[in-house]
């Protein structure tokens, strides 16, 4: 169902009798006595011209998308500007995730934060905690946004005390992706392999050698600028590990979290068929590697630049079945002024929408955020058209948030996947490199855990 779309006029009346409209009331000019009747029994008012029309508000958004991903948000941004005329949408491109962070928490500092941000699975966590985010369920009603058609494992992540601070748009989960030529060359089966063992029987028929060099591996592993943590997360899982609990109690050098640290390493230095690289897509569509795991969001550049057919496959099990979400919602900072703050929701109602979910997943590949995008009839052919997007929506109801430690731990992706480095790229001893991580995390836990306590006791 299509979300009825509220004007900022009707906003502004609807919501007179919350505390930012009684600012707004408080800055009004005192009303006019009433008028005496005008010649002939008609009244000064009724004789008057209309009222001048409310001017368009602007609101501005950062975000971080370039290349497929980027032309289709800016498609979104036009289609919404030309959709109405209460809202101007000023699109800024900041960044990638970590610098459009980067530059709002500057901006903060300087007030000269945007209305509305895209913030990353690991960075929207750290606004809330600074008290820099709007809690959204009273724009979410006045707007008439039907929180529970959004994916439940998706609009919850944002949720923090019963209230939304951050509401899902450009989200993802890992996929394994194929090269199928490569796969038909080495007489695999057309499908992604059930489990980590069955690929680690296939591999070795899928590296391609020049003389001693190995040209193509069967697989390639991100640095940590590449979110190698997030792809690990679910790997640490298959194999009965984890990174931490909820309670930031941190599970790094646990046996079955080492077991899966060693598994990673071991494919670069010991079995051979896989390697590191600091541009997985650029790898896969130029056929430098015959899989990675890499987000459903490389999906849109993939198809529009692969030369040869892929196929996508849920994550291979080790003892059990793991896979988290990620990418990036939406969130309005607290210092948007109280009349821009009806804008900003109407612009994040648009694009998260069932039109425009479909839209954006079937140009980027990240996940339809809206239940019903699922069941619409738009949806359901290109499901029929590209099964290898169907794959990730099939998924998701797999998945599970990540582990603290990643996601609400300052620069806890980076920690872990500075660790990870050091065994996939340096071959260092993973029971070190993990020991070390594992210290960082705790150190850099405690003052999130004493902020925790102070805003939620």
């Amino acid at each position: 169902m299509m979300d009825k779309r509220i004007s900022r006029r009707k906003f502004l009346m609807g919501m007179g009798a919350t505390a930012s409209m009684m600012a707004l009331a408080a800055c009004a000019a005192p009303a006019a006595p009433a008028a005496a009747p005008a010649a002939g029994g008609e009244s000064a008012a009724a004789a008057a011209a209309p009222a001048p029309a409310m001017e368009p508000v602007t609101v501005t958004l950062w975000s971080s998308f370039t290349g497929k991903n980027g032309e289709a948000e800016t498609e979104l941004v036009k289609r919404f500007n030309e959709s109405q005329s209460d809202v101007v949408l000023d699109y800024q491109f900041q960044g990638n995730y970590e610098e459009t962070a980067q530059k709002v928490t500057a901006a903060l500092q300087a007030s000269t934060a945007p209305d509305v941000s895209l913030l990353s699975d690991v960075w929207w966590f750290k606004f809330y905690l600074n008290n820099a985010l709007l809690p959204l369920d009273d724009l979410l009603a006045a707007a008439e946004v039907d929180t529970a058609d959004y994916q439940d494992s998706l609009i919850n992540e944002g949720v923090r005390q019963g209230k939304h601070f951050w509401v899902p748009f450009a989200r993802s989960t890992p996929l394994f992706y194929y090269n199928k030529e490569k796969w038909a060359t080495a007489g695999l089966p057309d499908r992604g392999p059930e489990t980590w063992d069955e690929f680690m029987e296939w591999a070795p028929k899928l590296v391609e050698m020049d003389g001693s060099e190995m040209k193509v591996p069967a697989f390639v592993h991100p640095d940590g600028a590449s979110y190698i943590a997030w792809l690990f997360q679910g790997v640490a899982w298959q194999f009965g590990g984890s990174y931490s609990d909820p309670d930031f109690t941190m599970h790094m050098t646990d046996e079955k979290t080492l077991a899966a640290g060693q598994f990673y390493r071991d494919t670069v230095h010991d079995f051979g068929w896989a390697r590191p690289t600091k541009d997985m897509p650029t790898d896969f569509i130029n056929g430098l590697t015959a899989a990675a795991m890499m987000s459903t969001g490389s999906m849109g550049g993939i198809k529009a630049n692969a030369t040869f057919e892929f196929g996508t496959a849920m994550l291979p099990k080790k003892d059990a079945f793991g896979c988290c979400t990620g990418g990036a919602g939406l969130a309005v900072l607290s210092t948007t002024p109280a009349e821009k703050q009806a804008g900003a929701m109407e612009y994040i109602a648009f694009v998260s929408n069932v039109e425009n979910t479909i839209f954006w997943a079937q140009n980027t590949g990240y996940m339809p955020v809206r239940k019903s995008a699922l069941e619409n009839p738009t949806m359901t052919a290109y499901f029929d058209e590209f099964p290898q997007f169907k794959t990730a929506v099939e998924q998701l109801a797999l998945t599970r948030p990540q582990d603290s430690a990643r996601v609400f731990v300052p620069n806890g992706d980076q920690i872990i996947g500075k660790g990870l480095e050091r065994i996939t790229v340096q071959s260092e001893e993973v029971a070190v490199a993990f020991g070390d991580v594992q210290k960082i995390l705790e150190e850099e836990a405690a003052p999130v855990v004493a902020a925790l306590k102070a805003i939620e006791g």
